[in-house]
């Protein structure tokens, strides 16, 4: 199902448990084991705060998820990147701006030949325009995401232990 494919595509969106004002009263895994607790967090490209957890996907040219996590919402996005290297060796990833870092793409391609492409930003030395053909096979991930929230609903979390909604 794969397709032995060398080329994926990461990135993050937010899960919203509740709105922000009820978040420090939300009892979400305040019960078990705090690092499964539910946090504050921002969503660049919505513009607005949340309080919730993060759902990091790696998918493939194919359209095809081949992993995914769930961290809490103030996780930085690169530590995410630090389990790819575990899994992944031998191939191209493209992400977005969330993932720039010059130690960080040298350290996944001297661990695990893993070649981290960034869009920069514009205000960066050596700025160049964004490369088409990845811009446009970025997508493919977005499509994912948009396909959860459409067809599975998981912006509407009805869950209310951490457990059920970690299963």
């Amino acid at each position: 199902m794969d397709g032995g494919e060398d080329l994926f595509f990461v990135d993050s969106k937010p899960i919203e448990v509740c709105r922000v004002a009820r978040g420090k009263r939300c009892k979400m895994g305040r019960q078990g084991e705090f690092s499964q607790a539910p946090d504050f967090g921002f969503c660049a490209s919505q513009n607005t705060y949340y309080f919730g957890y993060k759902l990091h996907a790696v998918c493939g040219l194919s359209g095809v998820t081949h992993s995914y996590d769930l961290s809490k919402a103030s996780v930085d996005d690169r530590k995410f990147m630090k389990d790819v290297k575990l899994v992944y060796h031998d191939c191209d990833m493209y992400g977005d701006k969330r993932y720039i870092g010059a130690d960080m793409q040298l350290d996944l391609f001297e661990t695990a030949h893993i070649r981290l492409e960034c869009p920069y930003r514009v205000n960066q030395k050596n700025w160049k325009p964004t490369f088409i053909p990845f811009a446009k096979a970025r997508k493919r991930i977005e499509t994912l995401f948009s396909q959860l929230t459409g067809q599975f609903l998981v912006i509407r979390n009805y869950a209310t232990m951490t457990d059920v909604l970690f299963a």
